[in-house]
């Protein structure tokens, strides 16, 4: 028996492909700044606490972890010493639940149907199936903003030399795996900065091979 792939079956299977190859990519919109002098190269670095840091200091222990990778890929090596360090580098993070997905409507269809979404947020369209089955209340869906910050700053005069954000979005916090692969996309212009801010900025979420 031969099978016949409809236009419809063929286009749901591009979609289905393309979001398994997303699981393996973080899309980021980045700005990026930049002071540093064309002759100089990354060198020695510690990490630099506001006092609200400092007051949290395994949470922040925990981001500058996620942050360190991407900082060393870019040519510095820790001090040993922070207080001769060439630069000091401040991080920070956020990641917040967004309100109830629009299609969180539980009288659509009817009983025992799975009702599937489309909506558009931050140019970008998402489409999959819905989280209910059935009559009842609508199960909560959320999604979640991440936004991390890094500013590079000579030790000695505490000139800023460098600074970017990057944020994301997703149905899922994705903290250990964001997070680092945020900071790649942050120090991706490095040293220089971008002629066009906010751009997109694509990381790949999978480890590099051995």
């Amino acid at each position: 028996m031969r099978l016949s792939t409809t236009p419809l079956a063929a286009t749901l299977a591009a979609a289905l492909l393309a979001g398994c190859a997303a699981l393996h990519r973080l899309d980021n919109d980045v700005s990026a700044w930049s002071r540093w002098p064309a002759d100089r190269r990354p060198a020695s670095y510690a990490f630099e606490r506001l006092p609200s840091q400092q007051a949290q200091p395994q949470a922040q222990q925990l981001l500058e972890d996620a942050a360190r990778p991407a900082i060393e890929a870019a040519g510095f090596t820790p001090a040993s010493d922070a207080s001769r360090a060439d630069v000091t580098i401040q991080v920070g993070a956020r990641i917040t639940a967004t309100d109830r997905s629009p299609f969180d409507d539980p009288y659509w269809w009817g009983p025992g149907l799975h009702r599937p979404y489309v909506f558009a947020r931050g140019g970008r369209v998402f489409w999959g199936p819905s989280w209910r089955y059935g009559w009842g209340p609508p199960v909560d869906t959320y999604g979640y903003e991440r936004e991390i910050a890094l500013l590079i700053r000579d030790r000695q005069t505490g000139q800023p030399l460098y600074e970017a954000r990057a944020t994301s979005d997703g149905f899922s916090p994705m903290a250990e795996t964001a997070l680092p692969a945020m900071f790649r996309a942050a120090l991706h212009d490095f040293p220089g900065g971008s002629a066009q801010n906010p751009h997109r900025v694509t990381v790949d979420l999978r480890p590099a091979p051995a």
